[in-house]
């Protein structure tokens, strides 16, 4: 009698005790360079998702043909799911001369960008997640004050994604003042009531804040995938211009929190995150105006690749 008392006591203590919900979103890395394939540390990581920046008119020059080719056949050669982002032409934006660089940023027609997607599908048509454009809202881009133009492209994925062939992103925005009211002005004029978004909160990661991502929760429905995130080692012209790969790290832990919490919807928000892509794997020599990298120029590991090789996992 008394061992089926302490049978009872220790089975009810079981289920008392029950582990709190494993966060539902997945995790993946935002990387230009193709090295980063044959890299051990990576590897070791199983991650299954990499998300890849294609300038819009890539298929124009032989060298962005090749460079391209090169990189998504790499990902397909390493089973990855790539998340392709359309963005500017190259030299469009460069050491913030942004005024200089008008032609290189001179938006494509719906009709160019049509023709220019066509291609890029026909020649990699396995790849089932695009974002019609990088940081819609950012002066970078020539979507930056035009969120007409934005739905513009989103538009022409849309409809040559009817059929279910792929995913598309449809705003994929930076945290800056303008997020909020860009994205109500996408929203009243997208059609098909899109329901995937993407968001750059740079800033409450590595201001250890949760603003912006709350905004961005609140103001879209559906899923947000966090498209480009991650803690700074350094950004010049701001509070992190001191090189520090431990502030990076504390940060990059904090972006796992970040994710964890917002993974379910929660009282005033509208979306949930369901997707994280850490940018980036190579970081640059001291003194690069942006500098990301979970690993050094060289390859040699950084503090924060340990906390995304600890916290991704359960997020494959």
């Amino acid at each position: 009698m008394a061992f089926r008392k302490t049978l009872f006591v220790v089975l009810l203590a079981g289920l008392l005790v029950v582990p709190a919900a494993e966060a539902k979103y997945k995790a993946g890395l935002g990387e230009q360079n193709s090295a980063m394939f044959d890299s051990p540390q990576w590897q070791s990581l199983s991650l299954k998702r990499v998300r890849y920046l294609v300038h819009w008119n890539w298929n124009r020059s032989a060298t962005d043909r090749a460079a391209v080719a090169e990189y998504m056949n790499r990902a397909r050669g390493a089973r990855q799911q790539v998340l392709v982002a359309f963005t500017a032409a190259r030299g469009c934006y460069v050491g913030g001369k942004y005024k200089k660089q008008r032609k290189a940023c001179r938006a494509p027609s719906a009709k160019a960008y049509r023709a220019s997607f066509k291609a890029f599908d026909k020649q990699f048509p396995w790849v089932k997640t695009y974002s019609a454009w990088n940081e819609v809202n950012h002066v970078s881009q020539p979507t930056y004050r035009k969120p007409r133009l934005a739905v513009r492209y989103y538009d022409v994925l849309r409809k040559l994604a009817r059929k279910g062939k792929f995913k598309v992103v449809a705003a994929d925005v930076l945290d800056t003042s303008n997020l909020r009211s860009y994205l109500r002005s996408f929203m009243r004029r997208a059609k098909g009531h899109p329901r995937l978004w993407g968001l750059h909160n740079y800033q409450d990661v590595n201001y250890k804040t949760s603003k912006d991502t709350r905004r961005m929760l609140a103001t879209v429905p559906g899923q947000v995938w966090l498209t480009e995130t991650g803690g700074l080692v350094r950004f010049q012209g701001s509070r992190l211009r001191k090189y520090s790969p431990k502030r990076a790290a504390n940060r990059t832990k904090y972006m796992f929190k970040l994710a964890n919490t917002f993974s379910k919807r929660r009282a005033g928000t509208r979306s949930k995150i369901t997707r994280l892509f850490v940018y980036r794997w190579y970081g640059e020599p001291r003194g690069a105006r942006f500098d990301a990298g979970l690993v050094n120029p060289n390859g040699s590991p950084r503090k924060a690749l340990a906390v995304v090789a600890k916290r991704s996992k359960g997020h494959r």
